[in-house]
């Protein structure tokens, strides 16, 4: 009715309830700039949650970095573990294969000393076995040879019992001591190579090339003979004189090509070669 009444109220009428509201206006900015700066808060929360997750995260790698040489230098260690274990039982299998070895030359020393002995005293012992004929009214009496055999005897077996024994030293005492009481022994070759043997065993191999040389220009007829060239050549190489000792052992072939000593001789020659 106003509308038709009065055009121009009825307009301004219609304008105004088209137009915003200032009021509504203003209250719908303030609520957009406030969810803005909720948004923009959270974002930089976020933006430091961020932030400290990265540093803790490189933290992490800087530690794991670390734990990984750590594990790789663990893993190194335990290598080298292993194998210094593997090295000790080859030490050892070594050890044992040298103690064999030492034990079965003493073994074979022992039983060619003792067959050289038999085999030296079988004059001595036809001759103590030959009779004794006393003269009329005469009262028989054990002869003195007899009795000087048992102590010489008995002298050597005590030396050699101190170098079966592994005592050397003493044993080299005994033997030089036996020589001094008992020069003309038919045991006094043997004594000779025995105590260049021992001198060889405690490595003073300067003395037990003297020793078997002195066995060689005494005894030169005795079956000791060829075991001491050849433990004078072995003297000879340890000294670090490999020509003297390749010598040796071709004079020891050539004047004894039967004897036990002499095909030793070959193999360590074939060996060096």
């Amino acid at each position: 009715m106003m509308c038709r009444n009065g055009v121009a109220v009825c307009s301004a009428m219609l304008v105004l309830m088209l137009s915003p509201s200032p009021a509504l206006a203003l209250f719908g900015d303030d609520v957009a700039r406030k969810q803005v700066a909720e948004q923009q808060k959270r974002l930089d929360e976020l933006r430091q949650v961020t932030e400290g997750i990265a540093a803790r995260l490189g933290r992490l790698e800087d530690e794991a970095a670390r734990t990984s040489q750590v594990l790789a230098l663990a893993a190194e260690i335990q290598k080298l573990r292993d194998e210094i274990r593997g090295l000790r039982g080859e030490v050892e299998t070594l050890a044992n294969n040298i103690d064999g070895v030492a034990k079965r030359q003493r073994d074979m020393y022992i039983d060619l000393d003792q067959r050289l002995r038999r085999f030296e005293q079988q004059p001595a012992a036809a001759a103590a076995s030959q009779p004794v004929i006393a003269a009329p009214g005469d009262t028989a009496k054990p002869p003195a040879t007899s009795v000087a055999a048992n102590e010489e005897n008995e002298a050597y077996e005590r030396a050699q019992a101190l170098r079966r024994a592994g005592n050397y030293p003493a044993a080299i005492t005994a033997l030089q001591a036996f020589l001094a009481r008992y020069p003309k022994s038919t045991l006094a070759p043997r004594a000779q190579y025995w105590i260049g043997d021992s001198q060889f065993n405690l490595r003073d191999f300067k003395a037990a090339i003297s020793s078997q040389q002195r066995l060689l220009s005494s005894y030169p007829d005795s079956s000791s003979v060829p075991d001491a060239l050849l433990n004078l050549a072995s003297a000879q190489l340890e000294s670090g004189d490999a020509a003297a000792a390749r010598k040796t052992m071709d004079a020891l072939i050539a004047r004894f090509p039967a004897s036990e000593a002499a095909e030793k001789a070959r193999r360590r020659i074939g060996a060096a070669r």
